[in-house]
């Protein structure tokens, strides 16, 4: 049984078959078709088992192997590496078919490839996926026919391989600060301009033009006869901490990721950008509870450790307790720090519901809320009405969006910055802030 187990009858067979049959069946009418059929039949018995013992003689005819990453990342392409060698000494066509993850609801994955003779092929394709935790891969299963086509050997590789998919750490790359000295004002997409100094000496030097008049050292300026100017550098390890609001207004989907995805890929970045900075970062989440609690230090082991915890960032999407929040804050976070509050306001009243909470936080902390805009809602917004209910829908769409503003309104009032982001916008949208904080020497 286990012969007939990788045994395959190709679709060229029974084509061959039913023509055969069509032929006997106009032989009833034209007698002469009934010898050629006949003969047909022989033909293709002959080509039949020509072909099993051509595909079939012989051992490991064909090797297969899937590379793997250590990890995917969320949220972005991942390749995936098939290397196929074939071992036959005559050109063989190959149907490749991997079973993918069922998280990816892929059912009719299939790659088709002709082979020479002792040549070995790398076939490369993509992976996005769209949440993080482990993605498991079945068999890797390879149908090799030969150029006749009749009759197809399975050969399956590589069962049971499993990849964690983790934050996406490709964003890692993509927004790294390198080689970032210490008057980089810019960090590639948008410039910063500086409007004051802290308070960290470094020199003193000669006045140039734009140098603030406050800074110049009056003792200096005596001894050289000029203009003598103290400089001043950023201050350094500052705690910066992203806290992931995980509770069911961040279950909204956006191109596959849910929003709680896109914060979580975000503090990722930031706290990298962070820590290049040589600032302090730390992390933690909350709904019901506060989980997940990365204290902000700055160490080597730092973004391992933020990226484990992000990557074990696990929610119901319950209603989120902000009372606990500041109670934790108030209790676990001391020195005052810059807290990147990553959530989703959508109307009015569920902001004064929390905004007592925030007040409270931004009385000890400089406090960033981050909140999204609904997308949808200004493709709604920007189509052309025709209908009345499209005229209802449109009007209601404008006021959902204008409560967006209103929120920023409202928190500018008490003294709290914000963020009104696109998922897709939201990670260089906080680290531009992030930066012009620190240009600004608000913290």
């Amino acid at each position: 049984m286990n012969f007939f187990k990788p045994f395959y009858i190709q679709h060229r067979f029974f084509y061959a078959g039913i023509g055969i049959v069509v032929l006997f069946g106009l032989s009833y009418f034209i007698p002469i078709l009934f010898n050629i059929a006949q003969l047909c039949i022989l033909v293709l018995l002959l080509f039949f088992f020509l072909d099993f013992l051509i595909v079939f003689i012989g051992k490991n005819r064909i090797e297969g192997k899937r590379v793997l990453p250590e990890k995917f990342s969320n949220g972005d392409p991942n390749n995936v590496t098939l290397e196929i060698k074939n071992n036959y000494p005559i050109l063989i066509h190959i149907d490749i078919i991997d079973e993918i993850p069922e998280q990816f609801q892929v059912r009719d994955f299939k790659i088709s490839k002709k082979l020479s003779p002792k040549k070995t092929e790398a076939l490369k394709y993509n992976l996005r996926p769209t949440s993080r935790g482990e993605y498991h891969f079945g068999s890797l299963n390879v149908y090799a026919s030969s150029i006749l086509g009749l009759v197809a050997k399975r050969f399956t590789f590589n069962s049971d391989a499993m990849v964690p998919t983790y934050p996406s750490f490709k964003q890692l790359k993509k927004f790294e600060l390198l080689n970032i000295n210490k008057n980089a004002l810019e960090y590639g997409v948008k410039k910063v301009r500086r409007l004051g100094h802290t308070m960290e000496f470094e020199q003193i030097k000669e006045y140039v033009t734009g140098d603030d008049l406050r800074t110049i050292n009056w003792k200096a300026t005596a001894k050289r006869n000029q203009l003598m100017v103290n400089q001043y550098q950023d201050e350094k390890s500052q705690p910066i901490y992203s806290i992931i609001d995980k509770g069911r207004v961040m279950k909204m989907p956006f191109e596959g990721l849910s929003l709680l995805d896109y914060a979580i890929n975000a503090t990722l970045v930031i706290s990298n950008v962070a820590l290049k900075k040589h600032d302090k970062a730390g992390m933690l989440s909350f709904s019901k509870r506060v989980n997940n609690v990365v204290v902000a230090q700055r160490r080597s082991s730092q973004m391992r450790l933020i990226l484990e915890s992000l990557y074990n960032v696990k929610t119901d999407y319950f209603e989120s307790d902000y009372s606990r929040l500041y109670a934790n804050i108030k209790r676990s976070i001391t020195h005052r720090s810059l807290i990147l509050l990553y959530t989703n306001f959508e109307t009015m009243d569920a902001l004064n519901r929390q905004l007592p909470y925030l007040k409270a936080i931004s009385k000890s902390h400089l406090l960033v809320v981050i909140f999204f805009k609904n997308t949808e809602l200004d493709t709604l917004i920007k189509d052309k009405a025709d209908t009345v209910q499209q005229v209802y829908d449109k009007v209601i769409a404008e006021k959902f969006d204008f409560e967006k503003r209103l929120i920023v309104n409202e928190l500018k009032k008490y003294g709290i910055h914000s963020i009104l982001t696109t998922p897709e916008n939201l990670t260089i949208n906080t680290i531009n802030t992030y930066l012009e904080i620190k240009a600004r020497g608000l913290l």
